[in-house]
């Protein structure tokens, strides 16, 4: 097992001068922790790197805390208060459609009026051998099973019902798939418990909570698959009542008897849970469980959820969905007036044990402090936040044209699911994790840790800040939030190594600053790839859906391409007509592992209007065959130009990378037939491009095509035709004088 000793999290990832962060901590093993709060210049401590530095920030936060250990109750739930109507059941009928995913995995519940402190409750299940099995007991000694003893399938809908009599005792427990109704089960039996259902615990769906602490709740038996039209009557009913009782409105002589009658197709955006039995019982869910997903109902007629929402009436749970850990908080800091605007973390140590939790100072809102702003990219940091597909998937080796290597943390993660897995993961049951947050420790998105989107960003700050650039830091929510009017004050904006997530609004507010005149350079691969969105009332989380195309590490089920949090249709940029082309002249083309490569200049570098970019740079230069990142300064992931793809007609082409090995493939979006040339070695479509074009009323793009690109400015002690472009083109950029 592996041991850390220290985790945390923030509630926020920007903030201004004046603003508070708090930060919430768990210490294992530990009495106290020390606090330091960092301005980061490179967090790159490798050997080959420029040199790990960081500033301290004075502050009353620094110091000695004491420490205290904070669990997290991973897996998503339904939540319905206790009420009145709850109480004093004389019997009842419980009853839903289920899709279990993973039914063999022991006691999952389905729905539950758990029992406590000796009161009777009840709970409908699937068992420890995945039959379907109705609970019934007075605390935790004195619990009834009655069930089918027939194991649910996994992967098939099934309907599911139960029922107690509290004046006979008698109880009916119904399985019924629905692809083969010959195999319904139907368990008929005696209680010994008498009386009515009479606990003050809440109802819940999906799984049941053992404590309900002021912060973080712990659960347990918590439920893998979809559940779909959850019902809850007061009395026994029928079979026949049973199949009534499913549409809603509910008739007449049956209004009396029901309870709750929950439509998980109303209110998909949010996280209500929507109860129209007319007795208020409407729920919450907890940690984000997928919703705008098909339901039983389901025809490939219906692809937009938007359209007929009745199809997609399911939510699918995970037992190791983590949205927000719910910790308290530890340590609050306060942002200084005088900070600088930069790249920050807070530093949390015990002994011989460390974490960092980054953020961004940003400068007061309405104002700049610099004539250039770096977006840091916070939502690609949040989509690899925790990445566990290198140690998951078979093909990661042969992906990567190497053995995989584990650090510490890796193995921590794999050790520990409950801190929640990637937007390049799959849940337990093997479903595609669509949401992500920063509500929880993110172990791989900080300082010393493998140069990979954040890291790899600070060889950007690095150079700026050895280059004596004054630079503005804003992210990619702060752009979301407040649109065009965040860039209006600046002159140029600067991109790190990897943007690859964009919602609509972060892609029309840069759309609108660029034909105001403003200038973009894009110094990375990759990037605006994926659409993404937030939920609406917490930019803490952003989903994604993999559809259609794409270099996806999984592939979101037909008929869920629309995200539950806008209803926009998810995927590529380019797959919905706005290829990152349009945005910044290039767009991915390739992607490989193995090494880097360098750029050769074209005869499009020597035109005039690319003069300022190539002061200084010889005429048959290699450009940036060395670097960080293997080595060179083209690699990992590649971008080109494409007209067809709405690269301008007026953009130059100004070098391309060369070399390519067959580790280096077209992506997927690029090829047609199987048979055609897709390797590096043997089709000259696998390469990066150098591309810069104006822009309206005086502005510019200039973008690299590739992620390696800013692992070769320190080179040479940043003396390097790398760094030299990118200075030329920053101070060009930098000057108001239209280009």
């Amino acid at each position: 097992m592996t041991v850390k000793t220290i985790l945390a999290y923030a509630d926020a990832i920007s903030a201004a001068p004046g603003d508070t962060i708090q930060f919430m901590v768990s210490c294992d093993g530990a009495e106290e922790f020390r606090a330091d709060f960092l301005r980061v210049i490179c967090g790159d401590d490798g050997p080959d790197g420029p040199e790990y530095r960081v500033e301290p920030v004075e502050t009353p936060a620094a110091g000695a805390y004491r420490a205290r250990k904070q669990t997290i109750a991973a897996g998503s739930y339904v939540v319905v208060p206790h009420a009145a109507v709850l109480d004093g059941l004389a019997g009842f009928s419980v009853q839903a459609f289920i899709q279990p995913t993973t039914p063999e995995r022991g006691t999952q519940i389905i729905i539950a009026k758990p029992s406590a402190d000796d009161r009777f409750g009840f709970a409908l299940t699937i068992a420890d051998d995945g039959a379907l099995v109705l609970e019934l007991g007075v605390g935790a000694d004195a619990i009834e099973r009655h069930g089918t003893g027939v194991p649910l399938i996994a992967g098939e809908w099934a309907f599911v019902a139960a029922s107690y009599d509290a004046e006979t005792g008698s109880v009916r427990v119904h399985q019924e798939p629905l692809t083969d109704r010959a195999t319904a089960q139907e368990y008929a039996g005696m209680s010994a418990h008498r009386g009515a259902v009479d606990t003050a615990a809440p109802l819940t769906m999906a799984a049941r909570v053992i404590d309900e602490g002021a912060t973080a709740r712990r659960i347990d038996h918590a439920f893998n698959g979809r559940i779909e039209a959850p019902r809850l009557a007061n009395r026994v009913l029928a079979r026949a009542e049973m199949a009534e009782i499913v549409d809603l409105p509910i008739s007449a002589d049956l209004r009396e008897a029901i309870v709750g009658a929950w439509d998980f197709s109303r209110e998909i955006q949010s996280d209500r849970v929507v109860d129209l039995s007319g007795n208020g019982l409407d729920g919450t869910t907890v940690n984000q469980p997928a919703r705008a997903v098909k339901g039983r109902g389901w025809t490939s007629e219906v692809h937009d959820w938007k359209t007929d929402p009745s199809h997609y009436g399911a939510i699918h749970f995970h037992d190791d969905d983590m949205i927000d850990a719910r910790w308290a908080p530890d340590v609050s800091f306060v942002v200084p007036d005088n900070l600088r605007s930069g790249f920050y973390a807070a530093r949390f140590g015990t002994d011989g044990d460390e974490c960092f939790v980054p953020f961004f100072v940003r400068p007061r809102r309405g104002s700049a402090t610099a004539p250039i702003v770096l977006l840091a990219s916070t939502n690609t940091y949040l989509a690899y936040g925790n990445y566990q597909f290198h140690m998951a998937d078979p093909s990661a080796e042969k992906q990567a044209g190497a053995l995989t290597e584990f650090t510490a943390a890796d193995v921590y993660l794999w050790e520990h699911p409950e801190l929640g897995p990637s937007l390049y993961d799959r849940h337990s049951d093997g479903s595609p994790c669509m949401y992500a947050s920063r509500l929880r420790p993110v172990l791989d998105a900080a300082l010393k840790t493998k140069l990979w989107s954040y890291n790899a960003d600070t060889h950007l700050t690095d150079w700026l800040e050895a280059k004596g650039y004054a630079y503005d830091v804003v992210t990619d929510e702060d752009l979301h939030r407040e649109g065009m009017a965040l860039l209006a004050p600046y002159r140029a904006v600067l991109t790190g190594a990897h943007p690859e997530y964009w919602t609509t609004a972060m892609w029309q507010a840069m759309s609108g600053y660029l034909d105001g005149g403003g200038r973009l350079m894009y110094l990375g691969g990759n990037g605006f790839y994926w659409r993404c969105a937030y939920q609406p009332d917490n930019p803490a989380i952003v989903e994604v859906r993999r559809a259609e195309t794409g270099e996806r590490y999984w592939v979101a089920e037909p008929g869920e391409y629309y995200h539950s949090f806008t209803g926009e249709y998810g995927g590529l940029w380019r797959r919905i007509g706005i290829a990152p082309n349009t945005l910044v002249g290039i767009g991915t083309v390739a992607t490989g592992y193995d090494r880097s490569y360098p750029y050769r200049r074209t005869e499009a570098s020597f035109d005039p209007r690319a003069g300022f970019i190539f002061e200084g740079i010889g005429d048959d230069e290699s450009i940036g065959d060395f670097g960080v990142l293997g080595g060179g300064s083209a690699g990992i992931e590649f971008d080109a130009a494409d007209q067809a793809l709405g690269t301008p007609a007026h953009a130059l082409v100004l070098a391309r990378s060369v070399g390519h090995s067959a580790q280096i493939r077209l992506a997927l979006e690029e090829t047609v037939f199987h048979h055609q040339p897709i390797d590096g070695d043997e089709s000259d479509r696998v390469r990066a491009e150098l591309v810069f074009f104006e822009c309206g009323d005086g502005g510019a793009v200039f973008s690299t095509g590739s992620i390696a690109w800013c692992g070769s400015l320190s080179h040479n002690d940043y003396d390097n035709n790398v760094s030299r472009i990118t200075a030329n083109v920053l101070e060009r950029f930098a000057d108001p004088t239209p280009i």
